[in-house]
């Protein structure tokens, strides 16, 4: 086989091991959250942590392998990556399982970082470059159908330790891959490392993101999240200026003057801050309120995620043929409808409720994947496709980060309001509306009721059923809004004349 073909497999293997950490983790949460005592908010960090310390480096990544060598990057990016996978196995404590999460995350970003980029040198041809990112995008399908019921089977079956133990494995073997079969390749001309830029932006995402987690926990008006938001605006303001003036910017802000890459960066955020934002929310419905197991409730994820991979099949080998326009756009309007047709929740639903939904979204999604990478890449010189595959997965993960934050703060309020209305003043005296919502949102709906006084568990029992399926129906409108935003902004700017432009 060409060496070129063994690139891609290696770039195919980090890719499925890093998606399948996702899918895994959020049907483990439950879990994790039972065994080390974490709470809602910690919960949301679990996920966070990896999200926004991959989105922070991700542009620094793609720089540092333009500059020193995209292999070498991407060899670090896997050491990095593994070895945080085994301290979270091995945590002892939320903290600790966050800061590994970190840890992963920083890996992460090198591999994602350097993953498209090294496609894109590998594979010049035109009609090869199509099914390189056609298999690519397969493969994320692949992960995102097996990372829900696999993730299940090992946390019930073995424990939530072992979803990380299982990377050890299959990061040894590509790193082995990595240098056997992977040819080394640099930017002719690469930037400086933008260190100003890094910590400004790295410094306004994780603001931003720690002020909507405080106000969820506590409200809109807490100074502290105030004082975040603040923060936020001057660093990531102060982050623009300087990626305007300096000579050598690590985001090139002269790429969103391209139709297709800025339309492409939306379609990226709107994708993983709609449904994969909301799987979080997907897995604590079915397990803390419906009593699945994580094994249950794999199997149930695996509507979603085998329809994803039947179709992100299809899609890649018709990266070729259709413009990414006509596949981008009308997958995401399709994963908000999937997200609308979810509405109607209550608290005598079971989870067939969310079937065609998940269908329906799952075509959407497998349409999205395969040809979104090739907005990035594929509408930029080859020298410059380090920083526009960084930019790509940077808006990725802003928008799960943002989006789980997001989510969370509107999910907790509306517990709060829920709770509010449906109890009756009895039953209402002398609770604190905001601790009970902490706890239903962290699974604990049992030791609630149980604690209440005798004459009003049944209330509050009704109360917080209602209160979480209507939360859960905010969520499903604003989700599926942000995903038709991202279909619409897709079929607006995406452009073939773009591609043709850069090659």
């Amino acid at each position: 086989m060409n060496r070129k073909w063994w690139t891609l497999v290696v770039v195919c293997l980090a890719t499925f091991m890093l998606l399948l950490d996702v899918t895994i983790v959020m049907v483990a949460l439950p879990d994790m959250e039972r065994d080390l005592g974490a709470s809602f908010t910690q919960l949301q960090w679990i996920t966070d942590a990896y999200a926004l310390s991959l989105a922070s480096l991700l542009l620094t990544s793609g720089s540092l392998s333009d500059r020193f060598g995209r292999r070498l990057v991407f060899a670090i990016g896997l050491v990095v990556f593994t070895g945080g996978s085994v301290l979270c196995g091995a945590a002892t404590s939320p903290d600790m399982l966050i800061g590994s999460r970190a840890a992963q995350g920083i890996g992460g970003a090198m591999l994602f970082a350097t993953s498209l980029a090294i496609l894109a040198a590998t594979f010049t041809d035109r009609r090869d470059r199509g099914i390189a990112f056609g298999v690519w995008g397969a493969i994320t399908g692949i992960a995102t159908a097996v990372g829900p019921i696999l993730g299940g089977a090992i946390t019930t079956g073995i424990s939530w330790r072992g979803i990380f133990y299982v990377n050890l494995p299959v990061g040894v073997i590509a790193l082995v891959l990595t240098f056997l079969a992977m040819p080394e390749s640099k930017a002719p001309q690469a930037r400086r490392v933008d260190w100003a830029g890094m910590l400004t932006f790295t410094g306004g995402l994780f603001a931003l993101v720690y002020g909507v987690t405080r106000a969820g926990e506590s409200s809109w008006s807490d100074s502290t999240a105030i004082w975040c938001f603040v923060v936020a605006a001057v660093l990531l303001i102060g982050f623009a200026l300087l990626e305007w003036r300096v000579r050598q910017p690590m985001l090139d802000l002269d790429l969103f003057r391209v139709p297709t890459f800025l339309g492409g960066s939306v379609a990226a955020f709107c994708m993983n801050g709609s449904f994969f934002a909301m799987m979080l929310y997907l897995v604590l419905y079915l397990q803390n309120e419906l009593g699945y197991s994580a094994l249950d409730a794999g199997v149930r994820l695996l509507v979603f995620s085998g329809v994803t991979m039947i179709v992100a099949t299809v899609a890649g080998r018709l990266t070729a043929k259709l413009p990414a326009r006509a596949m981008i756009g009308p997958g995401l309007i399709l994963v908000g409808a999937g997200l609308l047709s979810m509405l109607g929740l209550d608290e005598h639903s079971t989870w067939t409720h969310l079937i065609a939904g998940f269908i329906v979204a799952g075509v959407g999604a497998g349409l999205v994947n395969p040809p979104l990478a090739s907005t990035a890449v594929g509408v930029v010189p080859v020298a410059r496709s380090g920083m526009a595959s960084g930019v790509n997965n940077t808006f990725r993960q802003v928008g799960i980060a943002v989006g789980i934050a997001v989510y969370g703060t509107v999910f907790s309020s509306s517990i709060v309001r829920g709770l509010r209305s449906r109890l009756s003043g009895d039953a209402a005296d002398g609770v604190d509306l905001h601790a009970v919502a902490q706890a239903v949102t962290g699974g604990e709906q049992a030791r609630v009721i149980a604690e209440a006084p005798a004459q009003h568990r049944a209330e509050l029992g009704d109360a917080i059923g209602t209160a979480f399926t209507d939360g859960m129906n905010e969520l499903f409108l604003i989700s599926g809004i942000v995903a038709i935003v991202g279909g619409a902004a897709a079929l607006l700017l995406i452009r073939t004349q773009d591609f043709v432009q850069a090659e």
